[in-house]
């Protein structure tokens, strides 16, 4: 076997989902995620940490040694290197194994590995639940058709926890309630009119207490505008027809999430080569 065809191989056990090779494969490297998260969660644990030290600095650079030569034989097989670099699993990926390495330098920075949960999401594929993903998709978009009324209603509220604070701080001013100044009053104002309500710190005059009051309500009625906005722009977009979205990749520019019943790329708009049955 030459080596374009030895790439063309495992480029379809490591990229694809829709052979034996390839599910094995995705299902080995999920349970070596969530062996590897687990890891770092024990090890956070002064108690265990302590008493299996020498096992978990053992696992997280076993871990971190596998999940690299993974990274390294995505490159290789990708037919655009690049682009897979960039992509969302691509920069994930790297991620997940730069911790233990900036560790050497960064002593405590091996616990950031739990981002590699993340690559969790390869689980869509695996249980061919890849149709769920245009769900996400749909909620994405809409959040990006409603960024500029989000900005205005975050740059609103800004805005008001500023003014809210500093109208508590001159209120409150002599009363030792903890206003002791305008950021920790604003710090007040985002707890409040978030309706989280720490008590850590309150207002002690009665013009103060009632201010706080109508920061409480005022607090209930803002959290509803935000899910109007994305209601609303969820509703105003086209649903696909479709019946499903599947992960097969164009033989030519490699992107992937076609759905199930196209027969050419939309990216590049060449024929999409590679075989859509599925196994059972």
């Amino acid at each position: 076997m030459d080596n374009k065809k030895l790439r063309e191989h495992w480029h379809r056990i490591i990229f694809g989902y829709n052979t034996p090779a390839g599910r094995t494969f995705d299902v080995i490297l999920l349970l070596a995620i969530v062996l590897s998260v687990v890891a770092v969660f024990l090890e956070s644990i002064t108690v265990i940490e302590s008493r299996y030290h020498s096992i978990f600095y053992a696992l997280e650079w076993g871990f971190t040694i596998l999940f690299t030569i993974e990274y390294v034989a995505r490159l290789w097989v990708a037919r655009k290197p690049l682009r897979y670099m960039t992509s969302f699993f691509g920069i994930v990926d790297l991620l997940s194994i730069l911790p233990t390495y900036i560790s050497i330098l960064l002593p405590g920075t091996h616990y950031l590995l739990t981002i590699r949960i993340l690559r969790v999401i390869r689980v869509f594929r695996i249980f061919k639940l890849a149709g769920h993903m245009k769900e996400s998709h749909m909620i994405i978009s809409a959040l990006y058709a409603s960024r500029q009324k989000l900005t205005v209603f975050l740059t609103t509220i800004m805005l008001l926890v500023v003014i809210i604070g500093s109208m508590m701080y001159v209120i409150e001013a002599g009363s030792n309630s903890g206003f002791d100044n305008i950021p920790r009053s604003i710090y007040w104002a985002i707890v409040t009119m978030t309706t989280v309500g720490y008590g850590d710190i309150s207002p002690a005059t009665p013009l103060g207490q009632f201010l706080a009051a109508v920061v409480m309500i005022m607090g209930y009625a803002i959290i509803a505008v935000p899910t109007g906005i994305v209601s609303v722009a969820m509703s105003k977009m086209d649903r696909p027809s479709h019946d499903e979205v599947d992960h097969r990749h164009c033989a030519h520019c490699d992107s992937e999430g076609h759905y199930s019943d196209a027969t050419f790329c939309f990216h590049c708009g060449r024929p999409l080569k590679i075989s859509t049955k599925k196994v059972s």
